[in-house]
């Protein structure tokens, strides 16, 4: 099993920053694919960023395109979510995913097996 936990959300004002963490625990290895997904109230889960393990470059949604990204750090079995810029219409709760092998499209939330329990992102205008 992986365990995913995340950690870093909060109350910001538009334009500030926030960096978002997710801790891994398990069996994680090079082919994992980590991503982040956010859902506001009323809204379906939407995709966020995603990275392989191994490197390679990440992806993002258009609507966070130069203004969030996405890294990891192997030896602390951890991926980061920077947010600069933020928007009121990023308010949601943001969650950390993973799976065990490539995904051919990282968007369809469904498709994930490891999913952490959420941190929420308030962003003030």
């Amino acid at each position: 099993q992986v365990q995913l936990v995340e950690s870093g959300g909060g109350l910001v004002e538009a334009g500030g920053s926030l960096r978002l963490s997710c801790a891994a625990s398990g069996r994680t290895s090079s082919s994992y694919v980590m991503g982040w997904f956010r859902q506001a109230p009323g809204k379906e889960r939407e995709f966020v960023a995603g990275i392989r393990w191994s490197g390679g470059s990440p992806s993002y949604a258009d609507s966070v395109k130069g203004r969030f990204t996405i890294s990891r750090d192997n030896a602390k079995n951890t991926v980061y979510l920077q947010m600069n810029s933020l928007k009121p219409e990023d308010t949601a709760v943001y969650s950390c995913a993973a799976h065990p092998v490539p995904l051919a499209t990282m968007a369809k939330a469904y498709q994930w097996d490891y999913w952490g329990q959420g941190t929420q992102v308030t962003v003030s205008s």
